[in-house]
């Protein structure tokens, strides 16, 4: 059997034909997670955050570093990930039949409370952006790991039997007649079909807008900008949500560079939510503390499993 080079990872990654299935997704992560078993990368842990390590590629790349990982939601292990992953897939099957109910079937509750579901989403987009840190030039692969990240989620929302897809719309401008704005949407989600007409313009009321990014750093602002304005132009109130993956970046803490910083910013969040409206639901595959300590942030931040499991019929069902 040939063995897998991280070349040919990156152009797995850079394939734009692929990743059209979640089987593509449950490949490229095993075999990077071979890949790891077989290379032995150096494996460093955070000096400021013990649960969260780096990888450091050989000479051969640079020796590049990865973006931190967090243990407590990466998997390692390739045969603990394929087991993982097909209770995943099972899972998705189950919301699909029973949608919010499934969680009442035999054994799910105990699957639910394993947070399996955001171990998967984790390990899986974190090992395709560990391949992205590879490249030379990071610029070369950032883009792509985001397009990634969106797929990934649009497919999995797919999965339990839901009209979901990106769209490009053109706002038409109030008062400036003739004149639209062209407006990309990352996600739009329904449980049906969704007929759009001139009567309701652009977006269904059963459809669901939905923002998908790996980090909120220097984004945030531009989630509660677009319900603003879509909510503004349409003429009527427009659900949004926003799923992150994280919400981390690697620092330096006194002499080390393997620290670990937080990129999301509480107070604009709240200042957002003050000053432009409150988001439908904002979700992250892996949570900072501070949303689960700070009551306000509490209110509206969820793990992406809550998602999946309870608001998606909820938000779908308008």
């Amino acid at each position: 059997m040939k063995k897998v080079r991280l070349a040919d990872l990156q152009e797995s990654v850079q394939d734009k034909s692929a990743f059209g299935t979640l089987d593509d997704y449950l490949t490229i992560c095993r075999t990077f997670l071979e890949a790891v078993k077989k290379t032995h990368p150096t494996r460093i842990v955070s000096t400021s955050h013990p649960n969260y390590i780096f990888y450091q590629y050989s000479e051969d790349y640079g020796h590049k570093i990865t973006r931190p990982l967090n243990v407590d939601l990466f998997i390692e292990s390739v045969s603990d990930f394929k087991e993982i992953f097909e209770r995943f897939v099972d899972f998705l099957t189950d919301l699909k039949q029973y949608q919010e109910a499934a969680v009442d079937l035999k054994g799910r509750k105990k699957y639910v409370e394993s947070k399996e579901i955001n171990k998967v989403v984790y390990t899986v987009q974190q090992a395709i952006g560990s391949i992205g840190d590879s490249f030379d030039n990071p610029n070369q692969s950032r883009k792509r790991v985001g397009q990634l990240f969106e797929t990934l989620v649009k497919l999995i929302i797919q999965g339990v039997g839901l009209e979901c897809e990106p769209r490009t719309i053109n706002l038409p401008i109030p008062g400036y007649p003739g004149y639209k704005m062209s407006y990309e949407l990352d996600l739009v989600f329904s449980r049906n079909k969704a007929i759009i007409t001139s009567e309701t313009r652009l977006i269904h009321p059963s459809e669901v807008v939905g923002s998908v990014k790996t980090t909120s750093k220097d984004r945030i602002d531009k989630v509660f900008l677009d319900k603003y304005l879509l909510t503004k132009l349409l003429g009527r109130d427009i659900p949004v949500i926003a799923i992150f993956l994280h919400d981390v970046q690697r620092a330096r803490k006194g002499n080390s560079i393997f620290g670990i910083n937080s990129t999301f910013k509480s107070n604009h969040f709240l200042g957002y939510t003050v000053a432009l409206n409150r988001l439908d639901g904002v979700y992250y595959v892996d949570p900072r503390p501070i949303m689960e300590a700070n009551e306000r942030l509490r209110e509206q931040i969820h793990d992406f499993q809550q998602f999946l499991v309870k608001d998606l019929w909820r938000l779908s069902s308008r």
